[in-house]
């Protein structure tokens, strides 16, 4: 299964909406299953040095079926994936990353945020993913 582009919209939207309410402007990224480009905005104002990190930390979440936080703490000194934010052409390790899922629980994409506190970027991305189903982390 993959995103479809009404799907995107309704993610990008809920999430640029999120972006709004706390008064940050962000960079926010979908990607679909196979961590294509889907949907991208860059809200007036955003920092452009966060559309590359944007959709980045979608990609480190669809690459590892994971949020980017998550992999963040697993990429500690001393952790077993140390170092791996230099595979696949650079990953982004901190929180703001978030997989995509259908209604049966399949990933289908992910979400990537950027332009605020890295707290404000994973509640823009879980908002933008809680448009298509809920999500827990």
């Amino acid at each position: 299964m993959n995103i479809t582009l009404d799907e995107a919209d309704k993610v990008l939207a809920a999430a640029m909406a999120k972006a709004r309410e706390i008064g940050v402007a962000m960079n926010i990224a979908i990607v679909d299953e196979g961590a294509n480009l889907k949907s991208f905005c860059r809200m007036d104002d955003a920092l452009l040095g966060c559309a590359d990190i944007a959709i980045k930390k979608a990609k480190t979440s669809r690459f590892f079926n994971m949020s980017s936080g998550e992999l963040g703490k697993l990429s500690q000194p001393g952790g077993y994936l140390y170092n791996i934010e230099h595979s696949n052409g650079g990953l982004i390790s901190f929180a703001g990353g978030v997989v995509l899922r259908n209604i049966i629980d399949q990933i289908i994409g992910a979400i990537g945020v950027s332009g605020g506190s890295v707290e404000q970027d994973h509640e823009v991305a879980i908002a933008g993913a809680n448009a298509l189903y809920p999500v827990t982390n």
